[in-house]
């Protein structure tokens, strides 16, 4: 990752499995600091691109691709105005955006004891409610210390997914307030429904 901004390419109008885009090991970077005069964040963040694909941990792992990290506010729009809208996304392709040192997999140690919120939302709705959700993540306005370890967004027909990550299934106070959180930001109504799952619940299912 040569330039400044920590930016990669990823394929999503092709069908194939995104090999041609070189992997790099995320654990093996060096650590992300905020240029001078930038606004720091909290956590640095990585951003993962993939397709939906085998649900076994290896080569799910092999399917995500780092296209980004950033440190900053700066840095975060400057990754942000590189990508691809949702809408734009052939279905079937996955964005995360997961603090630095967590993958965005079930078996991962910071998620399996987690669940995440799950929103299902019209496609011409979901390029703003990424938007939103990525800054409210950044910008922790989730007020739940480090219980949120990522967001993810899955494109799929007729409607796409948008999903919060949080640490503890069991933390029912951070779980309550991460879904009241995603009703404000979102702006959506209490007929909108969210479900909570269990990480737990889709290890269960998981080859081995």
């Amino acid at each position: 990752m040569a330039n400044k901004y920590e930016i990669r390419p990823y394929a999503s109008d092709s069908d194939d499995s995104g090999d041609e885009v070189a992997d790099v090991d995320a654990d093996k970077l060096e650590p992300l600091e905020a240029g001078p005069g930038e606004h720091k964040l909290q956590y640095t963040y990585c951003l993962w691109f993939g397709k939906k694909g085998s649900h076994r941990a290896a080569e799910y792992d092999k399917s995500l691709h780092l296209v980004g990290r950033c440190a900053s506010v700066e840095q975060w729009w400057s990754l942000y105005c590189h990508l691809i809208k949702p809408t734009s996304l052939k279905p079937y392709r996955r964005l995360h955006l997961f603090k630095s040192g967590i993958k965005p997999m079930w078996e991962d140690p910071s998620n399996s004891k987690g669940g995440k919120w799950v929103i299902r939302l019209k496609k011409s709705k979901m390029d703003r409610a990424w938007e939103n959700v990525c800054m409210a993540m950044l910008g922790e306005q989730f007020l739940v210390g480090s219980e949120i370890c990522g967001v993810v967004l899955c494109t799929q027909y007729p409607e796409d997914v948008l999903s919060v990550w949080n640490r503890t299934a069991t933390d029912t106070v951070s779980t309550n307030r991460i879904r009241d959180t995603l009703r404000r930001i979102l702006n959506l109504p209490q007929s909108q429904h969210i479900e909570y799952k269990p990480h737990g619940d889709s290890l269960k299912f998981v080859p081995a």
